[in-house]
């Protein structure tokens, strides 16, 4: 089996297995859905979640959140870990929003990508999510679970995983394929125990890199 039809067949199963797959981060607005993901990094998206409810309390919309102090959001923020860059990125992404596109988000990735504090993870989950665009969110259960596959060659560099991997999925597949591989890489494919290989609905074709028998 070529890593490409590995690819296919792992696409198709995990279809089966997890068919209503979505980000876990909950919004309503695609500037929500930024703000969330820059929460997220070193922090849980169950927490971040819980957070924002308290931060649009306080500023429901793009121009309050630009307008706020940098010091007001951290305060909020704090729990999600990082308070201080986070709400410096925070404040000085909607203030892009507001003065550049009119409160909106732009719908392309190289602006996505220049916007303060936005990396090619965060600008890949805005494209597939918001804009249903072929994206690839390389995030830590996907770059775990496609070298334990087999999919890529020991490559840990986000960047460099997005790459290989763009080389064997199919454009519109590559969002919901991310997203199955975090509802899979927490039920099944686990990081801080043993993978429950045994129940596991790739174990025939997976190459179980790194797993002890």
């Amino acid at each position: 089996m070529t890593k490409k039809q590995r690819a296919y067949e792992i696409i198709e199963r995990l279809k089966k297995e997890y068919p209503d797959t979505d980000c876990t981060l909950e919004y309503d607005q695609a500037w929500k859905l930024l703000v969330s993901v820059r929460l997220a990094a070193q922090c849980t998206d169950a927490r971040v979640n819980v957070v924002v409810e308290k931060l649009y309390e306080k500023f429901p919309d793009v121009n309050a959140l630009a307008d706020a102090d940098v010091k007001e959001i951290e305060e909020i923020v704090r729990p999600c870990g990082l308070g201080n860059s986070k709400a410096r990125d925070i404040s000085a992404c909607m203030k892009v929003l507001r003065d550049e596109y009119g409160g909106n988000v732009p719908e392309d990735f190289d602006r996505l990508l220049a916007l303060p504090g936005v990396g090619r993870k965060s600008a890949n989950l805005i494209m597939g999510d918001v804009f249903d665009k072929p994206a690839i969110v390389t995030d830590t259960h996907c770059i775990r679970l496609v070298n334990r596959m087999g999919l890529v060659d020991g490559i840990r560099e986000p960047a460099k995983v997005e790459r290989e991997l763009w080389k064997l999925i199919p454009p519109e597949e590559g969002n919901d394929l991310c997203h199955r591989l975090v509802d899979h890489g927490r039920a099944v494919c686990t990081a801080r125990t043993k993978p429950y290989c045994d129940k596991c609905c790739l174990q025939d074709i997976c190459k179980k890199v790194g797993v002890a028998d």
